[in-house]
């Protein structure tokens, strides 16, 4: 598949799930009550957001422009890192359920990743990939833990209730 098509299939499926991420929260507004769970909503959100607007760049800069999708993927994971660490942080503190919390760990590493990445594509070269090639795979890596902190947290509040 062509890196710019898929950008766009991947841009489009990443506004899709935040638009579903919004009638979930919008049908349980209990949800909302609650600080903690609103942060992890809030984490959800921006783990389906960030990756569709990183896709967006990917396809204006593509690899006519690498400069554009270099220094918006390194910017847009430094604020979803810096999301996600003070998430983890205050997960710790009010006693978020431990998946939930290693999951968010795994999505500040893939974000750290993708920063790197971003700075120095090179380094990927003896993988015989594309910076930017990388950068889809750890994009989907982004995407499956979102899902995988929708799961937990939707079974985790089915089981509290």
């Amino acid at each position: 598949m062509d890196v710019s098509t898929f950008y766009a299939l991947f841009s489009t499926t990443c506004f899709t799930l935040t638009g579903l991420w919004w009638n979930v929260v919008r049908a349980r507004r209990d949800w909302t009550s609650n600080p903690a769970m609103r942060r992890t909503i809030g984490g959800i959100y921006l783990s389906f957001l960030l990756p569709a607007l990183m896709g967006l760049f990917a396809q204006v800069g593509g690899t006519e422009n690498p400069i554009l999708w270099r220094l918006s993927f390194v910017v847009v994971a430094i604020v979803g890192g810096a999301s996600m660490v003070r998430l983890v942080s205050q997960a710790w503190r009010d006693g978020t359920p431990i998946a939930i919390r290693w999951t968010q760990i795994g999505t500040v590493v893939v974000y750290v990743a993708i920063a790197v990445i971003g700075v120095a594509p090179q380094l990927v070269m003896p993988l015989g990939l594309t910076g930017i090639q990388v950068e889809a795979l750890l994009l989907i890596a982004l995407v499956a833990l979102g899902h995988a902190l929708v799961w937990r947290f939707l079974v985790t509040e089915n089981v509290e209730e």
